[in-house]
């Protein structure tokens, strides 16, 4: 089939990546409550909320370092946080204050994108293969996304190699391709991919701050996604995000 004679196809974009945590699904109740169990039982400090949002996006072993403001990644520290991050995990199958919902409106803008011929979607995220796959599997996503890229594939965020390996994965063009995030790490590792950067205003960290590394747009809401690119605005049921 002539891709480009479908109504619905846009040649302005070839790839949008998104980013997990802060930016699809809301995350931040068991990060946080791993990341202070973890401490605790290393007798560390955990330095409070801003701080802990605001390494979620690194690789984990680098978080922590970061977070715990140690000299070097500490393997014990990311294996009892792995540990505690699982049992939670269970624990938040009956437990919703540990739940890692979506978004208003992303699961709505996610399936009008993948309806648009022409446009590939992708995850760039600072979690493991495993984490990635379980949320996708959790939220019906799977085929949804032409590739995901993970801490196990390529340096943490903000290095480029997840999106420059995305984009080779596919062809995408960077004029064409897209990084949808909430952290720093995300807009400059777009930046340095040479791709668009965009900013969601309901993630983990400041939208001044991503605004000053270079965030070409900042989403409202969700819904707002195909608009900003250039792409056919869709009808959603929840454009509330």
């Amino acid at each position: 089939m002539d891709r480009a004679g479908d109504p619905r196809y846009s040649a302005a974009m070839d790839l949008i990546l998104f980013d997990l945590d802060g930016t699809l699904i809301n995350s931040e109740a068991i990060l946080l409550a791993a990341q202070h169990e973890t401490f605790a039982r290393h007798g560390l400090a955990h330095p409070g909320r801003e701080a802990g949002l605001g390494v979620v996006g690194l690789t984990l072993d680098i978080a922590l370092m970061r977070l715990g403001g140690l000299p070097a990644p500490d393997a014990a520290l990311a294996a009892t946080y792995k540990e505690v991050f699982g049992a939670m995990r269970l624990q938040a199958q009956a437990d919703a204050a540990l739940d890692e919902p979506l978004f208003p409106g992303v699961s709505e803008t996610l399936a009008a994108l993948a309806g648009m011929p022409g446009v590939q979607l992708g995850i760039a995220t600072g979690k493991s293969r495993r984490g990635a796959d379980y949320i996708v599997e959790r939220h019906g996503w799977q085929g949804l996304f032409a590739r995901i890229q993970t801490a196990d594939d390529a340096p943490s965020k903000p290095h480029p190699g997840m999106i420059l390996r995305a984009m080779q994965e596919t062809g995408a063009q960077p004029s064409r391709t897209a990084m949808v995030g909430d952290a720093s790490f995300d807009i400059e590792m777009a930046v340095a991919a040479g791709v668009i950067p965009v900013a969601v205003s309901w993630g983990f960290q400041p939208v001044e701050t991503l605004v000053a590394l270079g965030a070409r747009h900042v989403l409202a809401r969700s819904t707002d996604l195909p608009g900003v690119l250039g792409l056919p605005e869709a009808v959603v049921v929840d454009a509330s995000v």
